[in-house]
């Protein structure tokens, strides 16, 4: 979908335009304070109200066009202009327009104009790449929407970054929507290699590399696939050589069958998101990389494909990890902070970084606590915590902090080796899991984030369609701005 900024005037209307053309609609946005016969037209319909994201579609001198509300705009944040935008889409999508132009009936600065079109850009997102047969059913039919301001061209610059921004959350959504024979350790890395195009260093371990690590409780996770695990690391040097890097971490699990012990066969395909935290850093660097951002950062992604089969770790096997520190397995299905363990501890021992950030959809207790509405947050230290939380909400890429504690961490203590991978008992199961991790991270600021419940919705929302979200994106994005020089 392409999207342009006109100035207010060098188009008469876009009324004329749907005289003219019956596949362009005139999108009319208002607020709850506008005083004009549009509104009073507006009110008539039942459908319309004072809400946000109101809608419906009125006739105006013999042409449909769409009137939606964007409620009191005096204090519209961010998010609500992003939702705005992708609404709007959804709704001209829906209708099988191919183009729209939308006149914002109310005072409003070009960055608020870039987040409209950002959140439009987002919702324009569809995974179509292996229909055939129903290809044409799943077509994305708007073909280009503009936006009538006064500041066209303030608000098409503001949009390139944001624009850039938008293009890599659809990598990530692309990652986390592939198959996983399309998408397995060995050819994830293959498609990491590749990013040295973007301005990216790239450094690639094998299994035999991971070995002389000591890397066990990786390796420990793929041993019962035919495919090679593999470490990959992406490095972008924006800042000064002697500033510390900031590290981020994600889960790389291609498909997680549980290993031995193996998940229900229900809904089991969705494991193929498993690997969504990787997706983020992935998306992540390439985008500092793109934005020349003003910091150093290293990505550290662990590939691993949880399978059952005859070389497969199996429950109460002992693995020493990367770190030296013994973990005795109880259930192979908690495989994600096995990879994560010696992921943590390579960044940590070989980089120094200012703190560490890692993703995973790591556990199903999260989304019992926090649904698919905020990821859950856990950290050492509490600038960062508070740092992220900020950022969520500057977003719309929410983020909820829960307690680690000693009381949580015997939970996970062994009776033969240093921990087990699991808690005892049934409760906190996403917080023992935290707890795990922080083993590994020793005194460096750390904040882990659990998306399980937020990578993939099983519905649409306002930014995207049923599918990968992306989740996790533009708050890392907005975090790291906050220490760029």
């Amino acid at each position: 979908m392409q999207i342009l900024f006109q100035k207010n005037g060098i188009k008469a209307t876009a009324k004329a335009s749907s005289k003219a053309n019956k596949n362009t609609v005139n999108i009319n946005v208002i607020n709850n304070s506008l005083k004009s016969e549009l509104l009073d037209l507006a009110k008539n319909n039942p459908q319309f109200s004072d809400k946000f994201l109101a809608y419906c579609f009125v006739a105006i001198n013999n042409n449909i066009e769409l009137v939606i509300n964007a409620g009191d705009t005096d204090k519209i944040s961010i998010s609500q202009l992003q939702k705005l935008g992708g609404k709007i889409v959804s709704i001209v999508n829906a209708t099988k327009y191919q183009q729209c132009s939308i006149n914002l009936h109310f005072a409003i600065n070009e960055q608020q104009v870039a987040q409209i079109a950002f959140g439009a850009k987002l919702q324009s997102y569809r995974f179509n790449k292996y229909f055939v047969a129903k290809k044409q059913d799943k077509e994305f039919y708007l073909q280009q929407l503009e936006i009538i301001c006064t500041k066209y061209l303030e608000s098409k610059k503001a949009f390139e970054q944001l624009n850039l921004l938008a293009e890599n959350v659809f990598l990530v959504r692309d990652l986390v929507s592939e198959p996983a024979n399309k998408l397995d350790p060995e050819i994830y890395a293959k498609f990491c290699s590749q990013l040295v195009e973007s301005g990216l260093e790239v450094e690639i371990l094998g299994e035999k590399q991971m070995q002389k690590l000591g890397m066990n409780a990786l390796l420990g996770v793929g041993a019962g696939s035919s495919k090679e695990s593999q470490l990959v690391v992406l490095k972008w040097n924006g800042g000064n050589k002697k500033d510390a890097p900031l590290a981020f971490v994600g889960k790389g699990v291609t498909f997680d069958t549980g290993g031995i012990s193996i998940k229900p066969s229900n809904n089991m395909e969705d494991m193929k998101t498993d690997m969504a935290g990787s997706a983020v850093v992935v998306g992540l660097l390439k985008t500092l990389a793109e934005r020349k951002a003003k910091i150093n950062a290293v990505g550290v992604i662990g590939l691993v494909e949880n399978m059952p089969s005859g070389t497969a770790q199996r429950p109460s096997d002992v693995v020493v990890s990367m770190s030296k520190q013994t973990i005795e397995v109880i259930n192979t299905d908690a495989e994600g902070r096995l990879v994560l363990a010696d992921a943590l501890h390579y960044v940590n021992s070989n980089f120094k970084p200012k703190f560490i950030v890692d993703l995973a959809t790591l556990t199903g207790a999260i989304i019992v606590s926090l649904a698919d509405c905020y990821a859950g947050l856990f950290s050492n230290n509490d600038e960062l915590a508070c740092n992220l939380q900020q950022c969520g909400t500057d977003t719309g890429e929410k983020v909820w902090r829960l307690p680690l504690g000693e009381e949580y961490d015997e939970m996970i203590n062994s009776d033969i080796a240093d921990m087990k991978n699991v808690g005892s008992g049934r409760g906190a199961g996403s917080i023992t899991a935290a707890q795990f991790l922080q083993r590994f991270v020793g005194d460096t600021p750390w904040a882990h984030l659990d998306i399980a419940g937020v990578a993939w919705k099983g519905k649409g929302d306002a930014l995207a369609c049923k599918g990968a979200t992306g989740f996790g994106l533009q708050l890392l994005n907005e975090l790291v701005k906050k220490y760029e020089k």
